[in-house]
């Protein structure tokens, strides 16, 4: 809780199935959210499509990279999460990912588990 207004921090969880402009929306409202609350704690988790902005090299449609974004909410405290059930039937090693991902068995049992028994709010970019 915070001392001065009594309230504890946004828990938030962001779902992200598809990259390209669900990713780039999800990091920009991400930034939005991290401005007005810095306090926020924030775990994306991503499953599907959604987990390709985290690949090692990966570029937006405009060609900037994305894990130049995500080491900045990285070290602001945001967690992104990649579903291993994805990596198995889409056949992708860990290695093909930034440093900054980390790896959940299931990205909707995760997403799950953080809304019915950590409280975090649900928001899908």
């Amino acid at each position: 809780m915070d001392a001065k207004s009594n309230v504890a921090p946004d828990k938030v969880v962001y779902h992200v199935n598809n990259s390209g402009a669900q990713a780039v929306g999800a990091l920009r409202n991400i930034g939005n959210h991290l401005e007005v609350n810095p306090k926020a704690q924030i775990v994306v988790v991503t499953h599907a499509q959604g987990v390709d902005f985290l690949f090692d090299g990966a570029k937006d449609k405009g060609g900037n990279p994305y894990n130049i974004r995500v080491e900045e909410l990285k070290q602001r405290g945001v967690k992104f999460d990649v579903c291993e059930i994805t990596l198995r039937n889409r056949k992708l090693s860990k290695s093909k990912f930034i440093p900054e991902a980390t790896f959940v068995p299931s990205g909707v049992a995760e997403i799950t588990r953080l809304q019915q028994r950590e409280g975090y709010a649900y928001l899908r970019p």
